[in-house]
């Protein structure tokens, strides 16, 4: 059985801490441009009649949302997602919304998915490949679970490349977004966020992992002048 390191349960508890607030501030301090990534994200997945999708990191599952909504109505979609607290409201959400039927919660990292080889035709991780601490076992579990013939799609926080809109991003990032974060939930967590940003890979380091675990014709999109940036991959 699969036990996170001590770093990934205190991400996790992290997560747990400040979910009730997690959707509010999402929105807030990306000034709602998150939810347009999001859907520039589900445009790329392989959804099929009868299909089955994965979206990994779901929190209160509003990728599993979207995805529900450009879909056929015949397409199941799964979230998982380590954190219980953001499980518990991502299951309140979806009971409350028109696709109650057609998407399912599991807690589960995404170093252990709790599902069969070959098994979705899509998965998708919007910002949370970065708190995935063993991050090529986290890939190597995606491209498993994957469909030959399917696609991964990932969304993620990246660093821009201009120098003036970097040293504007970093600045926003990390002094004005931790205070705005305390102000709502718990400033350690949104002083996390910007750090685990600027650990992240370059997206040629990001990209060259994911043909080393097994993914073809990798993709990287940047979006908003990098502030974020999708990954695709197949596996064939």
């Amino acid at each position: 059985m699969f036990r996170l390191s001590q770093k990934g349960e205190q991400i996790q508890q992290m997560f747990d801490t400040i979910a009730p607030r997690y959707d509010f501030l999402n929105h807030l301090l990306s000034f709602g441009i998150d939810k347009r990534w999001r859907r520039t994200a589900v445009r790329l997945i392989k959804a099929p009649e009868g299909g089955r999708v994965l979206d990994v990191a779901t929190g209160t599952g509003d990728v599993a949302l979207e995805i529900a909504r450009v879909t056929p109505a015949s397409l199941k979609i799964t979230g998982a997602d380590f954190s219980p607290e953001m499980v518990a409201l991502g299951q309140a959400k979806i009971a409350a919304s028109a696709y109650a039927d057609r998407i399912d919660f599991k807690v589960a990292p995404c170093e252990d998915l709790p599902f069969g080889a070959d098994t979705f035709d899509s998965v998708t991780i919007a910002f949370g490949i970065r708190n995935v601490v063993d991050r090529r076992l986290g890939l190597a579990e995606l491209w498993r679970v994957i469909k030959p013939g399917g696609r991964l799609v990932i969304l993620e926080f990246s660093t821009p490349r201009s120098a003036l809109f970097r040293w504007l991003y970093h600045f926003y990032f990390r002094t004005i977004l931790p205070v705005i974060g305390g102000i709502f939930s718990k400033y350690d967590a949104y002083k996390y966020l910007p750090d685990s940003v600027l650990e992240f890979p370059s997206s040629e380091e990001f990209c060259a992992t994911m043909g080393d675990i097994g993914f073809k014709h990798v993709r990287c999109q940047a979006l908003t002048f990098g502030i974020a940036s999708i990954y695709t991959g197949a596996k064939e």
